[in-house]
């Protein structure tokens, strides 16, 4: 269902080692912990006019490492250390599948972004997806959405396999805000 928000424009984020400092299959809110500049990005990407939008796989809830009610919970706690600077994500979208089971969701499909594209009806050539993984780089190739990979969680490790297909490679979300503010 379409919903307006009177935005036009959106951010699609992955979550661990973009916004939050990826722990391995992180399922209590007291591990969560902002990287350094996700803040100030997010902060900047917001008063640019784009909307926030988390796109994150959890396969630790398909592999029983925890429970959705526990994604939620660390969902919590990351919006409650952002909330001081008045960011806030217009959805959270999860992929709970581990990788051997058949969905459509687990990024590099596009489940999680088809269905943002039916719920705030996003253009995706108005929108960038950033993350730190291969998998979310081609999650934005698939639609013909610029991607933007950044250094942090994994994506140093991930850089080699990404040059040529990300749009631009940023150190960290206030660099991805930069590049996104100066296009």
């Amino acid at each position: 269902m379409f919903i307006p928000r009177g935005i036009m424009k959106y951010i699609l984020l992955d979550r661990d080692g973009t916004i939050i400092a990826d722990k391995h299959y992180l399922s209590d809110p007291a591990g969560v912990e902002l990287l350094a500049n996700a803040e100030a990005g997010l902060k900047k990407m917001q008063q640019a006019g784009y909307g926030l939008i988390v796109v994150t796989n959890q396969s630790g809830i398909g592999r029983g490492y925890y429970a959705e009610s526990d994604m939620r919970a660390v969902n919590r706690k990351m919006e409650k250390l952002l909330a001081p600077s008045g960011i806030k994500f217009e959805a959270i979208y999860h992929c709970p599948h581990a990788p051997d089971q058949d969905c459509n969701c687990r990024k590099p499909l596009t489940g999680m972004l088809d269905e943002a594209i039916a719920q705030f009806g996003l253009n995706p050539a108005d929108c960038y997806v950033i993350g730190d993984k291969l998998c979310d780089i081609e999650l934005g190739l698939a639609k013909a959405v610029p991607s933007i990979l950044v250094r942090t969680g994994k994506g140093q490790k991930a850089e080699p396999e990404c040059k040529g297909k990300a749009t631009y490679i940023a150190d960290d979300l206030l660099d991805a805000a930069e590049y996104i503010c100066s296009h």
